[in-house]
């Protein structure tokens, strides 16, 4: 690969975790224009030998110069990391996309999907000087920001919105928790609970062990304040739950949703399919995490109305967490360059 193109490489912050491997897979898969993919993390992991573009190359330790000829910096590692090293990836000229939330108390921060942007007004207030500071959110937060985008035009009485996160989503610790519980229970022994203080396996949780590495409902609250700040009041928040799944990949969801007259569910399906959002077909198998894996949208059952109330509908979906998340950060960047 080419290094000499002054401001044309991007570089990756966390390049080791499953988010940032995920990302250089999408940049290479979409032939992002970029002369080098530089992948950086912290000195623990430097050294890694992997690959970017079809070439052999090594993770980088993050130090003073680790942004040089950038113009773009993704962070993808922890919000501590993109803190820590936002300045530097400003000073050096480069445009930053976060898909940590370090960045989130930063001033000129912008939320930032640019596939809801066609479907949401612009927002009411925003900094008078847009920064080179783009957040791409979570797959929970564009989950939900996309089921509100899309009902909004239907002006939904309410929303309800339960997310069954995998365990990927605490990154290569989780999916390692996960497998060594799975494979101890099965052998009749004690099982790990490092990351999640709680048996994971073969079971669901509306909440972690007080020694968990992190807590379930903080994460709720996280995703319910950041869908409700993306949003802007342009469309309805949905109130938002969290059930923790025994899955390795994909964010699951079931959403209720009232209307003050039941809309047709072809008109709700074709603003869905506006999207992207693939529907099922009555004879398709429904969507399940394992079909969600590798796919750049959400996948969704045909609506089904409700029973006891007839002007509302139940939706269920999956969507490829690592993915979904990866692909919206690498659309900002490709926005970005088709404005210039």
């Amino acid at each position: 690969m080419s290094t000499g193109a002054l401001h044309d490489h991007v570089a990756i912050v966390g390049a080791s975790s499953l988010l940032g491997k995920e990302l250089k897979r999408v940049l290479e898969d979409r032939n992002f224009p970029a002369s080098e993919i530089i992948l950086l993390d912290t000195s623990e992991v430097a050294g890694i030998l992997t690959d970017a573009a079809g070439e052999a190359t090594f993770i980088r330790s993050l130090d003073e110069d680790s942004f040089e000829h950038a113009r773009f910096v993704f962070f993808t590692g922890s919000p501590v990391d993109a803190r820590q090293n936002l300045s530097a990836a400003l000073s050096s000229g480069a445009t930053v996309v976060d898909l940590t939330g370090g960045s989130l108390a930063s001033t000129g921060a912008v939320i930032s999907s640019p596939s809801l942007s066609t479907m949401l007004l612009p927002v009411p207030t925003k900094p008078s000087i847009p920064g080179p500071i783009y957040f791409s959110p979570s797959s929970p937060v564009l989950i939900a920001a996309t089921l509100s985008a899309v009902l909004s035009k239907f002006s939904p009485a309410r929303i309800a919105l339960t997310l069954f996160p995998p365990v990927s989503e605490f990154d290569q610790s989780g999916v390692d928790e996960l497998e060594s519980q799975s494979a101890a229970l099965l052998s009749f022994r004690p099982i790990s609970q490092t990351v999640f203080d709680s048996q994971v396996a073969f079971n669901l949780l509306d909440r972690f062990g007080d020694s968990a590495r992190s807590s379930l409902d903080k994460i709720r609250r996280t995703v319910s304040s950041i869908t409700s700040q993306f949003l802007a009041g342009r469309a309805q928040s949905p109130a938002i739950q969290l059930i923790q799944a025994p899955m390795f990949y994909g964010y699951a969801f079931s959403a209720y949703a009232e209307f003050p007259a039941l809309p047709p569910a072809s008109e709700v399906h074709s603003a869905l399919a506006a999207l992207g959002v693939r529907i099922a077909s009555d004879e398709d198998p429904p969507p399940t995490n394992l079909a969600a894996a590798g796919e750049d949208n959400i996948l969704l059952s045909p609506v089904r109305p409700d029973d006891s109330h007839p002007s509302a509908y139940w939706f269920w979906g999956v969507a490829d967490n690592l993915r979904f998340a990866a692909i919206n950060a690498v659309r900002i960047a490709e926005d970005l360059l088709a404005r210039q």
